[in-house]
């Protein structure tokens, strides 16, 4: 062998090992197995049952044993210092074909979880594990594991030139092995990273990738999986349940298994009414305080509670329960660990080079280039492997407004324009309609929602009619306007009222969700339940009077956990929810509300059928300032509804309000019920009478919910 090429294997430069080494042919009725074992004084190998010492033939390490032509890569095994005989990496082909590499180079290789990463599978007739990884400025790549002492010499990948993409085959490995992958920059620089593509992490504070299988999950969902798009409509219900599983319930302090939570979740949400959870912080993340919105891991769950597999039983046992689950999924930046994805290869891979594009100064991560078509592929493919893989129903995108404004969080000269001069950044527009063009292709019942603070126009117009595609976002200024009124004092009501009402003008925009969501307490922001003012009672009945407007309200719904506990303090991520908050009387009233609430709002298609529909929202009466009451009417297959809100701390009794178009009414729904926490003074009969309609009772912060003909 030429000296060169010894010494370029030496250093751990060599891009092609698999030229050099395992089985070559050195002539019509010749072959030689060529070891590299710099780490060994000896290489013992079984060639067909015999055992033979191979003989050293350079001291860098090169081992070499001439063998007849007939020897194949499965006649023959190596000898390992663990005491367990394998395959020859180097006497086996790629995997990675033509077209993965076509695909791939143009951004298009949807189905990357497949390919990349680490994969269990049989090739060549022998059963192990296949890795590749993208790293296209690293000067040489190895995997490393405890199968090999961690000592990246032992297995140097073979190089892709076209794609930048690295493989190799490990004869033997299987499920439950740690790796690595170890990479020599063009600098000269070496550094141990974690597989982007890997489905399982250690737990924190570990880095190691984990090699599983997560096809092996038998899921048992498909009753769930035909009925989504009945389930996920734009004119049915969706009320979510907001679950931060580390901190939603808790045993002895530490996190509950996936499997142990799927049963408690499951039965909460059917006997909450819940139609979906959406889950945060369950992408891989190094930091609990991040709630996992600084990812490392794109295609893994958190090990926090589990295997993959233990997620997959968690999202296959909701779905059997008939609750859909959403992910909080994170593409608009990552973590500056040393282990993930910053600098991924000694070059900014993943993110852009220049500070002004590539770094965030709020949250100190890195923002992904999405104008190169590689990094544009491993995010949808990320997304598509959540939803087709584990069965997820949806992607709410988190932080939407950073992706799509060029100066989000910076100062004047902290930012660069776009060609066109303005904020906007296009590659993120376009990945975006990328992004949902692609899901909804493939999964078309999958909603994508985009929590955006911003005022871009068409979020939720398809894609084809110029939008960016999504079926719902999140109303930020519903919920700013909301809790701005909400958190007033009795007497400054009046002046803000306008405010409040004011907030149908944007309604119908686009296709909302309204959120109560966990940014909303924390941060001294306070907890719903603190914002409320008053007495105690007074935060009670406004409490329930919040919730409920934000049920009658035109838009689909989100509440984060605690919120319907009545929760005093702020959510905090390492403890769990103060459950025994439900032995005080008014906390328990005030979920029992909630439950008999959402039961009621699934009931009732006037509280949904029409959520994107202004024709089918009208107000009943004009707003009165003076008592602080508002109303009005929803309306939605076949069922029309008046929803009166008294936003004031006194009680109004025999009033009568100008309904001129009701011939009857029955009260449905009282927020003031006695079992609730209330007073009980509620409407056995509603009168019509000249004028309008006669209230017996209108309760202090209070909602009441009229069925009317």
């Amino acid at each position: 062998m030429q000296e060169d090429i010894l010494e370029l294997i030496g250093k751990g430069h060599f891009t092609d090992p698999h030229e050099v080494l395992g089985l070559q042919s050195i002539g019509p009725e010749k072959k030689v197995i060529r070891m590299w074992r710099p780490d060994l004084p000896t290489c013992i190998l079984q060639i067909k049952e015999e055992m033979i010492e191979a003989k050293q033939v350079h001291t860098s390490g090169l081992f070499e044993v001439e063998v007849s032509s007939d020897i194949c890569h499965k006649d023959y095994l190596v000898f390992h210092p663990n005491g367990e005989w394998a395959h020859d990496p180097y006497a086996f082909g790629p995997l990675l074909g033509e077209l993965d590499n076509h695909l791939f180079s143009r951004g298009l290789h949807y189905e990357l979880y497949d390919k990349l990463g680490s994969r269990v599978c049989e090739h060549q007739g022998v059963i192990g594990t296949h890795f590749a990884l993208w790293a296209p400025n690293a000067r040489s790549v190895s995997v490393v594991g405890h199968f090999n002492r961690w000592d990246g010499r032992l297995h140097p990948m073979r190089f892709v030139k076209a794609t930048g993409l690295w493989e190799i085959f490990v004869p033997g490995l299987e499920t439950g092995e740690q790796y690595l992958f170890e990479l020599l920059s063009g600098e000269g620089k070496r550094q141990v990273k974690a597989d982007p593509l890997a489905h399982y992490s250690e737990v924190r504070p570990g880095k190691s990738s984990i090699v599983c299988d997560v096809n092996r999950f038998a899921w048992s969902d498909g009753e769930w999986i035909k009925g989504r798009g009945s389930n996920q409509r734009d004119n049915g219900p969706l009320n979510i349940y907001e679950v931060h599983l580390g901190s939603w319930k808790r045993k002895d302090g530490e996190f509950l298994g996936y499997r142990e939570v799927a049963h408690a979740l499951a039965d909460y949400c059917k006997e909450m009414h819940y139609t979906h959870v959406e889950l945060i912080g369950v992408c891989e993340h190094p930091l609990d305080e991040s709630w996992g919105y600084q990812v490392s891991g794109y295609f893994a769950p958190t090990s926090r509670h589990g295997s993959p597999g233990d997620f997959q039983y968690l999202i296959n046992h909701l779905h059997r329960s008939g609750v859909g689950v959403i992910l909080d999924w994170v593409p608009a930046h990552f973590p500056a660990d040393s282990h993930s994805l910053s600098q991924f290869d000694g070059t900014y891979l993943y993110e852009h080079r220049d500070p002004r594009q590539g770094y965030h100064p709020q949250w100190n991560t890195h923002i992904f280039n999405y104008g190169r078509w590689e990094v544009s592929n491993f995010l949808i493919a990320s997304a598509l492997f959540w939803l087709e893989k584990m069965h997820i129903d949806g992607l709410r995108i988190d932080a939407v407004a950073s992706m799509l404004q060029l100066d989000f969080g910076r100062k004047a000269g902290e930012w660069i324009p776009n060609k066109e001069g303005s904020n906007v950044n296009l590659e993120a527009v376009e990945f975006l309609k990328h992004l949902n063009s692609i899901v909804h292709t493939r999964v078309p019942d999958a909603l994508m929602i985009a929590e955006d603070s911003t005022s871009y126009e068409g979020v939720t117009t398809p894609v084809e009619n110029g939008g960016l595609g999504f079926d719902y976002k999140w109303n930020l200024g519903w919920m700013n306007d909301t809790l701005e009124f909400f958190e007033k004092g009795f007497s400054e009501r009046d002046k803000h009222l306008d405010a409040l009402t004011k907030i149908i003008d944007y309604t119908f925009m686009e296709k909302y969700v309204l959120v109560l969501s966990h940014d909303e307490v924390v941060h001294e922001k306070r907890s719903l339940f603190s914002k409320m003012p008053g007495t105690e009672e007074e935060k009670f009945a406004g409490l329930r009077l919040l919730l409920s407007y934000m049920i009658t309200f035109p838009g689909k719904k989100l509440l984060f956990m605690g919120g319907e506990l009545g929760q005093p303090t702020e959510w905090n991520c390492k403890e769990e929810l103060p459950w025994d908050l439900l032995e005080s009387e008014e906390n328990r009233g005030l979920q029992e509300m909630i439950r008999a609430l959402n039961a009621f709002y699934l009931e009732h298609p006037a509280l949904f059928a029409g959520d994107f529909s202004p024709s089918q929202f009208t107000w009943a009466f004009p707003h009165d300032k003076e008592n602080l009451l508002i109303g009005y009417y929803r309306e939605g297959e076949g069922e029309k509804l008046l929803t009166i809100h008294n936003l004031g701390p006194h009680s109004l009794e025999n009033t009568i309000l100008p309904l001129t178009a009701v011939s009857k009414g029955s009260e449905l729904f009282n927020t003031d019920r006695e079992e609730w926490g209330g007073s009980g003074r509620i409407n056995q009969q509603i009168e019509v009478v000249e004028g309008g309609v006669l209230f017996e009772h209108i309760p202090p912060l209070s909602t009441l919910i009229v069925s009317i003909e």
